[in-house]
């Protein structure tokens, strides 16, 4: 009884507020229900000025919604949302008016968005969407770089001086120590007569790094994440990177992999998972397995079953190479994934976790130096 009162509750929405319970935990659901579906009633009414409509309940952003609706339904339901709140309730034109385009503060949440309705975008909106994702790519290299150049390139060897004379590379101690006994005493300063710099350990064994990204919906953080990665990993001299997306096909896109804004920019969202065809392709590429890390990104829910996807993990891993599972690539490091897929994977010797690109990045660099 509880649970047909609680769906009516849901159904109703806010006319039945005061009337009908509604459990805590379905807050969430009924907010973005409300966000979208109230619109109906702004429609009856003629109240067409308040694109953002309905009852006022709620007052969740655009990105607000597509986040939550993602977290909240499969992946097949957010599709029919979206593409209802598209098509319907025209919630695209606050992404088709160029104007607003421009005046949106480019973050991470517009790139998802643009990501998510490019293919509705027509005209000169793409070229104003382009320089967004551009901009916003660019923010994220620059927050990225640093960490994972300083696990590649970052070590310093104390035993070992450089020619290379730059602020990075300066060793502040022996500089001092070595130039103690020219200490102007009367002046009270140290005049050095020799600077000194370290050298920095470099190991050019190269190794293979193949990115497998799942590029369902709910993978649209990880799916960003890893080819802004991918990029820079593809420009260190001990890695060579290809990257690959799929869904039910698999697509190469290593070609283009020192471009992160065209490999975005191509993706399609959505659709069936197919993880076995995925690494099935992965294999095909690996050639010396002791010097191949393969990466799979996904939240492991796949479309066909899980023993296809088990044995080709199986031969990767027997073949001798590395491989990593990753349910998240983000800063957050959260995710949602289907864990009991996840415990088979960890099982067949995979390395299985939801981290950021800073963890990902020591972690390879473990392997590689």
């Amino acid at each position: 009884m509880e649970e047909q009162l609680n769906k009516w509750r849901l159904v109703l929405g806010n006319f039945a507020e005061g009337h009908l319970p509604l459990r805590e935990s379905d807050q969430d659901l009924e907010a973005a229900l409300d966000f979208l579906y109230s619109r109906e009633y702004s429609k009856e009414q003629g109240i067409r000025e308040k694109k953002q409509g309905g009852r006022e309940r709620s007052h969740l952003s655009v990105p607000e919604w597509i986040q939550k609706v993602r977290r909240i339904f499969p992946k097949e339901t957010v599709e029919i949302l979206q593409k209802q709140a598209l098509e319907r309730y025209q919630i695209k034109e606050l992404l088709m008016d160029e104007q607003i385009l421009k005046n949106m503060q480019p973050d991470m949440e517009l790139l998802k968005n643009i990501l998510a309705f490019k293919g509705y975008m027509k005209g000169t909106i793409i070229h104003t969407a382009r320089k967004i994702v551009e901009e916003v790519v660019k923010q994220l290299e620059n927050e990225l770089k640093k960490d994972i150049e300083d696990s590649f390139l970052g070590k310093k060897n104390p035993y070992k001086s450089s020619s290379i004379r730059t602020l990075r590379n300066f060793d502040f101690k022996k500089t001092i120590k070595r130039n103690l006994k020219h200490y102007d005493q009367v002046n009270a300063r140290l005049i050095p007569e020799q600077i000194y710099f370290t050298s920095r350990i470099r190991k050019y064994n190269q190794y293979h790094v193949i990115i497998a990204v799942d590029e369902s919906g709910s993978m649209l953080d990880s799916v960003i994440y890893s080819a802004i990665m991918a990029s820079i990993f593809a420009k260190l001299p001990m890695l060579r990177t290809d990257l690959i997306i799929f869904d039910t096909k698999v697509v190469d896109l290593s070609e283009y992999i020192l471009d992160p804004v065209e490999l975005l920019m191509s993706i399609q969202l959505g659709g069936g998972t197919n993880i076995y065809g995925a690494l099935n392709y992965v294999q095909s590429k690996i050639i010396e397995p002791q010097k191949t890390i393969v990466v799979l990104v996904s939240d492991l829910y796949d479309s066909y079953p899980s023993n296809f996807m088990c044995k080709q993990v199986k031969e990767i891993v027997e073949s001798g190479a590395n491989m990593f599972v990753l349910s998240a690539l983000d800063q957050e490091g959260n995710s949602s994934y289907d864990k009991n897929a996840a415990q088979k994977m960890a099982n067949l010797g995979t390395h299985v976790a939801a981290i950021t690109p800073k963890e990902l990045a020591n972690w390879i660099s473990k392997i590689v130096l």
